[in-house]
């Protein structure tokens, strides 16, 4: 739709959501599917801004964003919007059903050095001032588990702090709800537990249960509805069909210094990889299947390391130091069992079969997103860039798996509708 959402209109109904902090679009891909309709989204990075916009602004998208006339169709921070929009905000009052963000979790993330000063918990702020312009019935905040705990014994975790201020937000005032849910329980094939927090506006009377509750009983049912039924998906069963294999490999158009794996022709397929291949034809080729450019020494030590050591848990002290490698979490996958946890460095994880890092849709597959849905910008970057930009293998590490998030957008589909 290209027009604005009438704040006095009907379409109030019919399940507007805004998503903050969107990042390439993994949280707001899984509520379009849920059938939710998103009005508009806030993401400062431009090259994660740009895939968000490729897959769910352009024309002939199946989820494309309204967006309204007044806000810019540009990578922005939530700090701008609220400096130059908070009136056109106000006038949403009463229109926008839910409010969706996942503010980012550096400063809370176990995998790094957490912060109680990082400016980024400050973005959680920011999400609040928004929460309390636009009144929306229901919140759903993702983040990493590290948000749930605090940064000393004395003190009352972020999560906590978020609760206590949700709870008077707004002239009603929210019950909160949450979570540490394993997205390998909906059908995701990875290690991966986020902190989810669900809020329900005190006046809406349709919330009988916790709604994560709900989430938990139901994803069985959830699986089985896409084929995915009975098992954890194992990361074979996930990208086995992306194998080197025996295939002809093509030059990757756009530099051949790379290549690229065969996507077409591929015929024995796991319930998961049809899943992910549906809604393109026989002769679709996605993008982001360049296969990383190794130098022989590392092809050798990967080699070694698939031999050598055990899979699916990462090289120990002895192993690091026997293949000459520094790097704490090196993990040769296991094809049988869940991946670890996608992260935003591409080489934290080995191909269980193959001596090279996985492509970035390899790595999008196991975050569950479809082989339709592009990604735009670098590959990779380092040093201070990684400051400023924010690359494919990134984009698709930091992003919600749009498996996970169709879950929970259909548990708050069906509370909206009661």
């Amino acid at each position: 739709m290209d027009h604005e959402v009438n704040p006095n209109g009907d379409e109030a109904s019919a399940g507007w959501f805004i998503d903050l902090f969107a990042g390439c679009g993994g949280l707001s891909l899984g509520l379009s599917m849920a059938g939710w309709r998103g009005l508009f989204s806030v993401e400062k990075s431009e090259d994660a801004f740009a895939t968000f916009s490729a897959n769910l602004c352009e024309a002939g998208s199946p989820h494309k964003f309204s967006w309204p006339e007044w806000l810019k169709h540009q990578a922005m921070t939530t700090a701008c919007l609220l400096e130059d929009h908070s009136d056109q905000l106000a006038n949403l009052k009463g229109s926008v059903d839910l409010i969706a963000g996942g503010p980012p979790c550096q400063g809370f993330s176990m995998a790094g050095k957490r912060q109680k000063d990082d400016p980024r918990n400050r973005l959680a702020e920011e999400y609040i001032q928004i929460v309390s312009l636009i009144e929306p019935k229901y919140l759903l905040l993702e983040n990493v588990r590290g948000f749930q705990l605090p940064f000393a014994e004395d003190e009352m975790s972020y999560s906590d702090w978020v609760t206590m201020k949700l709870a008077t937000t707004g002239e009603f005032g929210y019950d909160i709800y949450s979570a540490l849910l394993d997205a390998s329980e909906f059908g995701v094939p990875q290690m991966r537990k986020r902190f989810i927090m669900i809020g329900v506006r005190r006046d809406q009377n349709s919330c009988v249960e916790d709604p994560l509750k709900s989430l938990v009983s139901r994803n069985a049912d959830f699986r089985s509805s896409r084929s995915l039924n009975g098992h954890q998906i194992g990361v074979k069963e996930a990208i086995g069909d992306l194998e080197i294999g025996e295939q002809q490999l093509a030059d990757y158009p756009s530099n051949p210094r790379f290549k690229k794996i065969n996507y077409t022709g591929r015929r024995s397929l796991s319930g998961f990889q049809k899943l992910m291949r549906a809604d393109v034809d026989d002769k679709f080729e996605p993008d982001s299947m360049r296969l990383p450019n190794h130098r022989s020494d590392i092809v050798e030590r990967f080699s070694k390391i698939l031999k050598n050591c055990p899979k699916g848990v990462s090289l120990s002290a002895e192993n690091r130091k026997m293949f000459s490698t520094k790097k704490q979490c090196l993990t040769p996958l296991h094809p049988d069992k869940l991946a670890r946890t996608v992260t935003t460095l591409p080489d934290d994880m080995i191909h269980y079969s193959e001596p090279r890092i996985l492509t970035v849709r390899e790595s999008a597959r196991l975050q569950t997103f479809p082989d339709w849905f592009t990604f735009r910008g670098k590959y990779t970057t380092g040093g201070q860039r990684r400051k400023n930009e924010c690359p494919r293998y990134s984009q698709v590490g930091n992003a919600v798996p749009p498996l996970l998030a169709e879950a929970i957008g259909e548990v708050l589909r069906d509370i909206s509708a009661t």
